[in-house]
């Protein structure tokens, strides 16, 4: 593919987020990829926010429509808030190129936050994964050149740089990318490695009708607000199960957390770093979020066992035969999936994240997009979801709208014991192999 340089010698910021004029423009076609016609227009006038129904998304464009840019939100499902005006819903999947073309009519700036595996069960499918986050990108790339959409900001995450070695206080020049020596182990992080290349490759391409795509690459740590679901929710469920009984690792391992709405002011900060106005200071570029501060996750963890009337975890376990547990708990989950709901207390992903300290600098966002966050308060956060949490108990699970139905959940006790089980297997195991050793 072409870029701006090779045509315009080095021109591409000042092209970057201006007018495109009608009379560069070829007429629409009906399918497929090449020249449409799209009206000429003022950068960050509209904007396409994919998975517009998930936490970010939402928070995104109802923070974006409140700044007056018109939002389109696109993703499979309807938002569980009520749009704000000045921001619409369209259903859609990012592996649609037409849906994806459609929704990116006249739009000046894409937000792709749409992702799948980050957490739970849904990291062991690997075909799902990869559709999705390559996949989808790739196909939210090739929209924004024929939609000539001049800025595009990823949403990728912390674990594309991190597999399981320490990191202390890293930055986009010292931890750019993982050892060639290590390998993830789940798919979340390795397709959203791939999903960074491909942004920051089509950093530069020049547009269909004149000008540039812009693009770069947010990289935050876990989310957390008020009426976050994914992860708080999650810990709170295995915490009211006494699944959370226990801690593991190093005992000082530290990390970073990024409330929501400072993660949402780095995209708006980051988008408007793709403009002539800010001289195009975050093209192809990315960036570590994060709450500017580093903490122990059981310690950070306190107000949520506090606020249920648990005491903090008082067992502590070598990390690996945690990891080892997280390594069988994942097969037994793929293996019985079609007879019984087997839980991933931990996946050996979610292992590492908490047992190894890796902690980053956002002195580059800082420098760069001016990004300076807000000071906020778990407890906040944990007295919200408590006001507002589903009705039904943590052993129930909910319907799904759609599609075959749930394996049935295993009950607390039989939870338990294979777990017991495992961890017995675990021991024996080990025991057999110090044996041979000696």
């Amino acid at each position: 593919m072409e870029r701006c340089g090779e045509k315009d010698g080095g021109s591409a910021c000042r092209l970057t987020g201006g007018c495109v004029p009608e009379q560069n423009q070829s007429p629409c076609r009906a399918k497929g990829p090449g020249p449409r016609s799209a009206p000429c227009r003022r950068a960050a006038g509209r904007a396409l926010v994919t998975g517009g129904a998930g936490y970010l998304g939402h928070r995104l464009g109802r923070a974006l429509a409140a700044r007056g840019v018109s939002v389109v939100l696109l993703d499979l499902v309807e938002p569980r808030w009520d749009p704000r005006d000045g921001a619409v819903f369209h259903r859609g999947d990012v592996r649609d190129y037409e849906a994806l073309f459609r929704a990116c009519e006249g739009v000046d700036c894409v937000f792709h936050t749409a992702s799948y595996g980050m957490s739970g069960p849904e990291q062991l499918r690997k075909e799902q994964v990869e559709s999705v986050n390559v996949g989808g990108t790739q196909n939210v790339i090739s929209v924004c050149l024929e939609r000539q959409v001049p800025r595009l900001v990823y949403t990728s995450t912390v674990n594309v740089v991190f597999a399981g070695r320490p990191i202390e206080d890293g930055d986009e020049e010292t931890v750019p990318c993982v050892p060639a020596d290590m390998q993830h182990v789940d798919h979340y992080s390795r397709t959203k490695a791939a999903a960074e290349d491909l942004v920051l490759t089509a950093n530069g391409l020049t547009l269909t009708g004149g000008g540039c795509l812009r693009t770069c690459v947010l990289r935050p740590s876990g989310i957390y607000g008020p009426e976050e679901r994914r992860h708080l929710h999650r810990v709170m469920v295995n915490v009211e199960r006494r699944l959370f009984s226990f801690s593991f690792g190093n005992h000082d391992a530290r990390l970073n957390w990024v409330h929501v709405d400072n993660l949402v002011m780095a995209h708006i900060l980051a988008a408007d770093g793709l403009t002539v106005r800010k001289g195009c200071v975050a093209s192809g570029q990315t960036y570590f979020i994060n709450d500017g501060e580093s903490v122990n996750l059981f310690e950070w963890l306190t107000p949520l066992f506090e606020k249920l009337g648990y005491s903090r975890p008082l067992i502590h376990l070598p990390f690996s035969l945690v990891y080892s547990a997280a390594v069988l708990m994942e097969c037994l989950h793929v293996a019985l999936a079609p007879l019984v709901d087997i839980p991933l207390i931990f996946t050996r992903n979610e292992v590492r994240n908490i047992a190894v300290s890796h902690t980053f600098k956002i002195d580059k966002a800082r420098r760069d997009l001016g990004f300076s966050p807000l000071k906020y308060d778990l407890a906040d956060s944990v007295d919200q979801y408590l006001k507002t949490r589903p009705s039904a108990p943590p052993s129930v699970a909910p319907p799904t709208a759609s599609g075959p139905p749930l394996p049935l959940p295993l009950p607390r006790a039989l939870i338990l014991l294979v777990l017991l089980v495992s961890l017995t297997a675990l021991l024996c195991y080990s025991g057999l192999l110090s044996t041979h050793t000696h």
